[in-house]
């Protein structure tokens, strides 16, 4: 969607859309970061180790992905942006779905759990 949006844009366009920090490092490619230019890194995934934590973690990430995409949503009418968000957005329910019958699971494989010893067994 990136490369789509950039596709065919003048630097005029370019400048109206407030990209040219972007367009000055990046050209039209496509470099994954949020929408302040900060670059991802996987310094944001977490793990603690307990599984538990880790997957509620990835519970509350999913949930975060779907929200994103609604925002996205939210801003064009555009179909050709739309159908992909619709889809992506879908994706990170089906996500959440799985993460949280996983973690039905591990509250049956630790009923009674104590944070120092599940790495024991």
């Amino acid at each position: 969607m990136i490369f789509q949006s950039l596709r065919g844009a003048s630097l005029a366009d370019i400048d109206r859309a407030g990209l040219t920090g972007y367009y000055t490092i990046h050209n039209h490619g496509v470099f994954p970061c949020d929408p302040n230019g900060v670059p991802f890194t996987t310094a944001y995934i977490a793990c603690t180790g307990d599984p538990i934590t880790d997957i509620t973690e990835d519970l509350a990430a999913e949930e975060k992905a779907r929200t994103t995409y609604e925002h996205l949503m939210n801003l064009t009418d555009c179909e050709q942006y739309l159908a992909p968000l619709r889809f992506l957005r879908e994706r990170e329910i089906v996500h959440y779905q799985r993460f949280g019958e996983c973690l039905n699971i591990l509250h049956e494989m630790y009923p009674n759990r104590d944070q120092n010893k599940l790495c024991r067994k």
